[in-house]
């Protein structure tokens, strides 16, 4: 029932997501404007700029939500977010070394490239030791040399409208989503949350401590590598499309989990589904606020909401 519930709430969120904008549509002329029927601006609205755009929310939503309820499993620490393995600064990193050479079509490819090479980096300096410490340790440290480095090429940046795109495209942004961008976010967001709901038994079992865990039959390499990889492809998919867009993966498993309970097993696809109902909220949100006269970027918007839920959970825990 609890998924059901999700489902509903994911369903209403994109319904309105179509509907809400500069321009409102009525919610019964939708589905004909889905299919080229209607009056042609709401069938120009839906099909090429709303319907993209309310998928890309989901999918983004979708695998930043899980890929912070795996590593808060992973590392039982709930402080653990989809950036602590450096993912979302080398994708960063791919995507800006695109704008500062103004290739803006290879933007999204760069982004997947840096993702996939942190990972294989990630991996690389993890070792064979099974350790949680050691791979956050690592994904640390590529993060720090993944995000001075992007603060270099904007250092350097050849000229001030090259510097804008940069700065503009690292505030995350949902408002030039595409077909293309959608379905491509689609396929990996949907591999990575595969990878990362096949660890939901083992990151049960590896509640009770690692040693436990392997002495279970869990096997730390396999859970570890799943992991890796899932959170690549959920992070790396969101940040090549959208930009740097954080703290979900923070703050929506913490709200699922006060709902729901702690299983990891059920934490993690719940908490897709809520990432992707907050995500689609945020961007309606923000299309309203920019109609207004000011542009309003959705990684400004979801900062604005996590930072204060983020030194709430500090100081809770810091007074346990």
């Amino acid at each position: 029932m609890k998924y059901a519930w999700l489902f509903i709430l994911c369903g209403v969120c994109a319904i309105l997501s179509l509907s809400v904008g500069a321009l409102s549509i009525p919610v019964l002329d939708i589905v004909p404007a889905l299919f080229g029927h209607g009056e042609d601006i709401h069938v120009s609205i839906i099909q090429d700029l709303r319907t993209p755009r309310t998928f890309l929310a989901l999918f983004v939503g979708a695998g930043l939500g899980a890929s912070g309820a795996a590593l808060q499993g992973y590392t039982r620490n709930p402080l653990a977010d989809p950036g602590i393995l450096g993912f979302s600064a080398t994708a960063a990193l791919g995507a800006v070394g695109a704008l500062y050479f103004g290739a803006y079509a290879w933007v999204t490819p760069a982004a997947l490239t840096g993702a996939g090479l942190g990972a294989a980096l990630l991996l690389a300096l993890a070792g064979h030791k099974q350790s949680a410490t050691l791979l956050i340790l690592a994904g640390v440290g590529i993060a720090a040399l993944a995000t001075s480095l992007t603060g270099l090429l904007m250092n350097f940046a050849p000229n001030p409208w090259a510097l804008s795109e940069i700065v503009y495209w690292l505030m995350g942004s949902l408002r030039n989503a595409n077909a293309n961008a959608a379905m491509i976010c689609g396929a990996l967001t949907c591999l990575g949350l595969i990878c990362l709901i096949l660890t939901g038994n083992d990151l049960r079992t590896l509640s009770l401590g690692e040693d436990t865990a392997q002495s279970l039959g869990v096997s730390l390499g396999k859970v570890r590598l799943l992991l890796v990889v899932g959170v690549a492809l959920c992070v790396g998919s969101g940040v090549a499309v959208a930009g740097a867009i954080g703290f979900i993966g923070l703050f929506i498993p913490h709200i699922i989990r006060g709902i729901f309970g702690a299983d990891p097993a059920k934490l993690i696809p719940l908490s897709a589904l809520g990432g992707a109902a907050f995500l689609t909220l945020a961007d309606i949100l923000t299309r309203l606020l920019s109609a207004q006269g000011t542009l309003v970027y959705l990684g400004i918007l979801t900062a604005l909401i996590g930072a204060p839920f983020f030194i709430w959970l500090a100081m809770k825990e810091g007074q346990s």
